[in-house]
C-alpha cells in the first residue's frame, strides 16, 4: 500500500469511527526471526484479549506506510531499529463485536539494539514449529498454522 492509500484509508477509518460505526483497523506486524525462531509477545492482563499471544506491531497511522508503521512500533514496543523486509502475509479478521482488523505481516531478518519488553506481559523466542502450542489472537491463527508447517518462510 502506498503512503497516499494508507493516509486515505486511515482518514476514512477515523471519520467512520467518529460516527459510531464499527471500523477496520489497519495493522502492521513483524515476524522477527532469529534462525528457526520467531519473537512472540503476550498481551497484558489489563488489555482486551488478555494474555493472548501476538506478533509485535500496531496500527498504521495517517501518512505512514505499513513498513514505516511497523518500524515505529517495534522501536516503541521493543526498543529495536528493525530492517523491515518483504510482506509475507495479509489477512482480514472480523471480531464478534463487528470491528475488523486488516493485518499485514512482514519478515524482519535483522535489527539493531537489544529486544527490551516495554509494554507486553511477556516476550519470548519460540521455534516456528512450536507456535501452535501458544494461545494466539484469532486474527493470527491461520498464519500460525502456515508458519508452523513451514509454508511461508
Amino acid at each position: 500500500m502506498c503512503q497516499q492509500e494508507s493516509k486515505l484509508l486511515n482518514t476514512v477509518e477515523e471519520l467512520v469511527s467518529q460516527n459510531g460505526v464499527k471500523t477496520v483497523r489497519f495493522v502492521a506486524a513483524g515476524l522477527i526471526l532469529r534462525g528457526e525462531e520467531v519473537l512472540i509477545c503476550q498481551r497484558r492482563p489489563d488489555q482486551p484479549m488478555a494474555l493472548k499471544w501476538e506478533f509485535p506491531g500496531g496500527k498504521i497511522e495517517a501518512g505512514e506506510s505499513a513498513e514505516q508503521a511497523l518500524a515505529r512500533e517495534l522501536d516503541e514496543e521493543l526498543g529495536i531499529a528493525a530492517e523491515v523486509g518483504s510482506r509475507v502475509a495479509r489477512t482480514r479478521h472480523t471480531y464478534r463485536s463487528g470491528g475488523a482488523v486488516d493485518l499485514q505481516f512482514f519478515a524482519v531478518h535483522a535489527f539493531r539494539g537489544e529486544v527490551t519488553n516495554r509494554i507486553f506481559h511477556d516476550v519470548r523466542w519460540v521455534a516456528l514449529r512450536e507456535l501452535t502450542s501458544y494461545d494466539f489472537l484469532a486474527a493470527d491463527r491461520n498464519l500460525i498454522r502456515d508458519l508452523a508447517a513451514g509454508k511461508l518462510l
